[in-house]
């Protein structure tokens, strides 16, 4: 066993997570209201946010917590303008999920000694939807992507950290992968203007999710401003939500039928307003 490799197994990480979205903590403390789980908020450089996970559902419900983070990571920006950088770690792996809006999410990982498991074109992908530098920033990720002895699992998720703070990122001190999901909420309950989260039942978390939606680029578009083409929109919304509703059911995923629901709810209240149906 390499020195590496041994460093890596003395300090072999619990598991645990950060959720980085592209931005400001008004927009991002309502959407997060839906994922029903509590969690911390906190500023996390010009334009992004992180959100520290309160508890452990990796662990109550037996999900991998690469799972439970691109699930939730797909329903904060399902509705949403802005992107959700997820990054995940435990014992045997680390790596990383990027969700925007209603297109694939992408993500890449590495196991404990540094081996990538991932696609190379999902590295891209993610380089392009997040707008990082073409050159400079890709070069960067694509060494990423290639073997390296000298690095762990932890250390490259470290080196694509050091490419998101050229794109404005900039955790607060004590978040930082691999540390233990104790120490990560005490760092994060440390920082000034840290918020709550909470679950506020889903009649007030959808409306404010639609509020959220409302302000994105797209608003004009969406199922509830009425129209034969906001029609349309509502029925895909139905017909996509009630799949990932029941796959998120089948896999136990919080994550996925959180975004499920918010599909159906989009649906359902676009085809009232077109309707003409009251809504309170």
């Amino acid at each position: 066993m390499s020195t590496d490799e041994s460093r890596f197994a003395v300090r072999a990480p619990a598991p645990g997570a950060l959720l980085l979205c592209r931005a400001d903590p008004d927009s991002v403390a309502l959407a997060a209201q839906l994922l029903r789980e509590p969690l911390l908020l906190a500023t996390a450089g010009d334009g992004w946010s992180v959100l520290v996970p309160e508890g452990k559902p990796w662990l109550d419900g037996g999900e991998p917590v690469d799972r439970v983070l691109t699930g939730w990571a797909g329903a904060l920006a399902v509705g949403a303008p802005w992107p959700v950088v997820a990054l995940w770690w435990d014992a045997e792996r680390a790596g990383c999920a990027l969700a925007s809006g209603f297109r694939r999410t992408v993500g890449y990982a590495w196991l404990s000694d540094g081996t990538p498991v991932g696609e190379h074109e999902d590295m891209r992908t993610l380089a392009a939807r997040l707008g990082l530098d073409p050159v400079l920033d890709m070069e960067a990720l694509d060494r990423l992507t290639e073997p390296d002895a000298e690095a762990d699992a932890l250390a490259r998720v470290g080196a694509l950290l050091a490419v998101l703070t050229r794109a404005g990122v900039d955790l607060p001190p004590g978040l930082a992968p691999g540390e233990p999901a104790d120490r990560l909420r005490a760092a994060a309950r440390s920082r000034p203007g840290v918020r709550q989260i909470d679950w506020p039942g889903w009649r007030e978390a959808v409306r404010a999710e639609l509020d959220v939606v409302e302000r994105g680029p797209l608003g004009p578009y969406l199922p509830w401003t009425g129209g034969p083409v906001a029609r349309t929109v509502a029925l895909a919304h139905l017909a996509a939500g009630v799949p990932v509703t029941l796959w998120g059911l089948r896999r136990r995923s919080g994550g996925w039928v959180a975004a499920g629901a918010l599909l159906l709810a989009h649906g359902t209240l676009g085809l009232a307003r077109t309707c003409r149906l009251p809504m309170d």
